[in-house]
């Protein structure tokens, strides 16, 4: 058995108890913190949050919550083969999202920028004003510029709301589209 030296035990009990006050923020924040908040609160380097997290994950392993990280920063999640019980339990809590508003959604955020124009053209239907205005509405969408076309029309752009509403951390973590032909005609 390697003893451990009195450094090494000092440094093992100062990142568990960082680990702790940053559990602490992550359960009484009601927004993700990004890794800047959390320095900046702790007053910590990169590298003593980055082993901070890391020993946090570890003492998360034996319960129900895991750390994530998504487009806006860490949250504690509750571990995904707790969601059926939280479903059940709490059936208010499971929102159904309309076919045409997924579709909607992939074609932005797959296609990002877009027009309204091109999400008809890919959906093959005209866009409801309903279910942009759902998606505005979860801050999952922004307008943000203009295409240079004839009637300059806005450009549809995902959110971190976004990636976070889908526990990703950037668009890269999309699953690839199946082969559907969805290049501009």
């Amino acid at each position: 058995m390697v003893k451990q030296t009195t450094k090494e035990a000092t440094d093992l009990n100062r990142y568990d108890q960082l680990s702790r006050r940053i559990e602490v923020l992550l359960h009484a924040s009601e927004t993700p913190l990004t890794a800047t908040q959390l320095k900046k609160y702790l007053s910590l380097s990169k590298q003593e949050l980055e082993t901070a997290l890391v020993v946090l994950q570890q003492r998360l392993t034996t319960g129900v919550l895991n750390v994530t990280e998504s487009a806006s920063g860490y949250r504690l999640q509750i571990r995904s083969e707790y969601s059926g019980l939280i479903q059940e339990v709490f059936p208010q809590r499971l929102e159904n999202l309309s076919q045409a508003l997924l579709e909607t959604l992939s074609v932005i955020a797959y296609k990002q920028p877009v027009t309204r124009s091109d999400i008809e053209q890919v959906r093959g239907v005209t866009v409801s004003s309903n279910i942009l205005r759902q998606l505005f509405d979860k801050g999952w969408i922004i307008e943000k510029g203009y295409r240079e076309t004839l009637g300059r029309p806005a450009l549809l752009y995902t959110t971190p709301e976004f990636l976070d509403a889908f526990g990703l951390e950037n668009l890269d973590q999309l699953p690839p589209l199946p082969d559907l032909n969805l290049e501009d005609s």
